[in-house]
C-alpha cells in the first residue's frame, strides 16, 4: 500500500496511463504528475502487459530463498515442537540448524508460542468468534472446594496434623463441602452471567438456564444456541431441554474428551481456583468477602487473543466483556467474580482415606 506522502496511488497510476494512452508524450505526463520518467515509464509498461491489475502494489518478498532449510528439516522442526514442546534451542541441538533459523520455521507455521498451541495435541488452537450475539452460548459447571476454618492445605501442607484432622472430619461427615460455580458466556461479545449454587442437579441446572436467558436478555441478546459438555444433567434432564426450549434455543454437546470446544466457559472459570491465598492462615469463611450483587463489573480480557484461521480481530478488541455474578446457597460459600476470591481451593479432588 501507498505512503501518506506517496505521488502516485493505484487511481493515481491509472490517470497517468489513461494520459499516455491518449497520446500525450511520457515525459510531460510525468512532469504533470510531479514524477520522474522512469517511474512514468515503468507503470505504463505494467498496465501494457497486465491492464488495470498490473497497477496495484506487488509484495516485497523474494521470489528465491536458497537458504531456506529444506521441507524436511522444517516437518521435522515442526514434529519436535508439537510433540515434545521443546523450545528453539533444543530443537536446534537435535536437528543441527541455528536456533535463530529455527524461531524463524517456528513463527512461519505459528508455533513461536506456546500459549497459541493446544497443549494435549500440539497443533495450534483455532480460535473463533461468532458472528451475532445470541447465536452461541457457552454454558458450564465448575465444582469448588470451601476452604476450612485457618486455612487449608495450600498453608499447612498436605503432611500436617491440620489437613489430617480435616480428613478426618471429612469422613466423619464435618467436611466444609462444595460450591459449584455455574457460568453462561456470549461467544460474541464475551457477556458472561455466574451464579454460585448448592449442587449441579437437573432442576438447578435448568433454574441457572432460565435466569441466565433473563440477563441476556436485558441485553437485548436473543440466545440461538446453548454448547454444553456431556454432563449428565445437561444431556438426559427433561427439565434442562425444557428451558432451552422456552428460551427459543437448540442445544449443542461437545465431543467427548473434548472440553477445548467449550473453551470460553472453562477459561472463564479456571482462575477461580489456582488464585487461592498460600502465605497466611484464612480467616473463617463468615468473614470472607460479601457476594457480588448482580450488575456489570469488570472486564477479563484484557489483551488481544492470537487467531490462527480466522481474519477478523479478537473479542477483546472489538466488544467488551462484561461480568454479572449472583450469589446463591448455603452460607459460608465464597464469591467469585472477574478476579478470584481469595476464598476458593481446587475441587472436585478426591482423597484416599488415611488413618488416625
Amino acid at each position: 500500500m501507498a505512503h501518506a506522502n506517496a505521488r502516485l496511488t493505484p487511481v493515481g497510476r491509472m490517470i497517468l496511463c489513461r494520459r499516455i494512452a491518449a497520446g500525450r508524450p511520457v515525459a510531460h505526463v510525468a512532469a504533470e504528475m510531479g514524477i520522474s520518467r522512469t517511474c512514468a515509464y515503468r507503470w505504463w509498461a505494467r498496465y501494457r502487459e497486465q491492464g488495470q491489475a498490473g497497477l496495484v502494489d506487488r509484495p516485497s518478498r523474494a521470489h528465491r530463498h536458497p537458504r531456506r532449510p529444506p521441507l524436511q528439516l522444517q516437518t521435522q522442526v515442526v514434529e519436535l515442537r508439537q510433540s515434545h514442546k521443546l523450545d528453539p534451542a533444543r530443537i536446534a541441538a537435535l536437528v543441527g540448524l541455528p536456533a535463530a533459523t529455527v524461531y524463524r520455521v517456528l513463527c512461519r507455521h505459528r508455533l513461536n508460542r506456546l500459549a497459541w498451541m493446544d497443549r494435549p495435541t500440539g497443533p495450534p488452537i483455532r480460535r473463533y468468534e461468532r458472528a451475532h450475539p445470541g447465536e452461541l452460548v457457552h454454558m458450564d459447571v465448575k465444582k469448588l472446594g470451601r476452604i476450612p476454618p485457618g486455612g487449608g492445605h495450600r498453608v499447612h501442607g498436605r503432611d500436617s496434623a491440620h489437613h489430617r484432622g480435616r480428613d478426618r472430619d471429612r469422613w466423619r461427615g464435618r467436611s466444609p463441602g462444595y460450591d459449584y460455580l455455574h457460568a453462561a458466556i456470549d461467544d460474541h461479545t464475551r457477556l458472561a452471567y455466574a451464579e454460585v449454587l448448592a449442587d449441579e442437579q437437573a432442576a438447578t441446572c435448568a433454574g441457572f438456564r432460565r435466569r441466565a436467558g433473563a440477563l441476556f436478555a436485558t441485553h437485548n441478546i436473543a440466545i440461538q444456541r446453548v454448547l454444553t459438555d456431556n454432563a449428565m444433567a445437561y444431556r438426559r434432564s427433561a427439565q434442562v431441554r425444557a428451558a432451552v426450549a422456552e428460551l427459543g434455543a437448540v442445544q449443542r454437546f461437545c465431543r467427548p474428551y473434548r472440553p477445548q470446544t467449550n473453551g470460553k466457559a472453562e477459561r472463564f472459570t479456571a482462575p477461580c481456583w489456582p488464585n487461592g491465598p498460600t502465605d497466611a492462615p484464612m480467616p473463617p469463611p463468615r468473614n470472607a468477602p460479601p457476594p457480588s450483587t448482580a450488575g456489570c463489573s469488570c472486564t477479563t480480557i484484557t489483551a488481544l487473543t492470537p487467531h490462527s484461521a480466522a481474519t477478523h480481530p479478537s473479542a477483546a478488541s472489538t466488544t467488551p466483556l462484561t461480568l454479572t455474578a449472583r450469589r446463591r446457597g448455603r452460607r459460608g460459600s465464597s464469591s467469585c467474580g472477574a478476579s478470584a476470591s481469595p476464598g476458593w481451593s481446587g475441587g472436585g479432588r478426591r482423597h484416599r482415606r488415611r488413618g488416625p
